[in-house]
């Protein structure tokens, strides 16, 4: 008689690592002071300084994570800082469309 195969074991699952929840402030640069919440029943997320009480609110899908609502407010508070990249690109293109219709005449 023959023994029986034994089953390899699979290999053990692999843990995420998990993502922050607190994160250094913008405004006051407080680190651990900006806690992020998500309302899936509103879908709305917030991210609010503990120090300073700026806060920014977004629009949050099932997928959304603390992280990138902090990510989304950083980005928005460099798009509201720096106006003259956003100015300078309508000013080209407003100029660009201009000669463009003066050659067709």
């Amino acid at each position: 008689m023959g023994k029986r195969k034994s089953r390899a074991k699979p290999p053990p699952k692999k843990r995420m690592d998990k993502l922050d929840t607190v994160f250094c402030c913008p405004f006051c640069n407080h680190g651990s002071s900006v806690e992020c919440r998500i309302d899936l029943k509103n879908l709305i997320g917030e991210a609010s300084c503990r120090i300073c009480l700026e806060t920014f609110s977004t629009a949050v899908n099932a997928l959304t994570e603390p992280i990138d609502i902090y990510s989304e407010w950083i980005d928005e508070c460099e798009r509201v800082n720096n106006p003259e990249e956003d100015n300078a690109n309508h000013y080209e293109d407003d100029n660009a469309s201009r000669y463009r219709y003066d050659e067709e005449e």
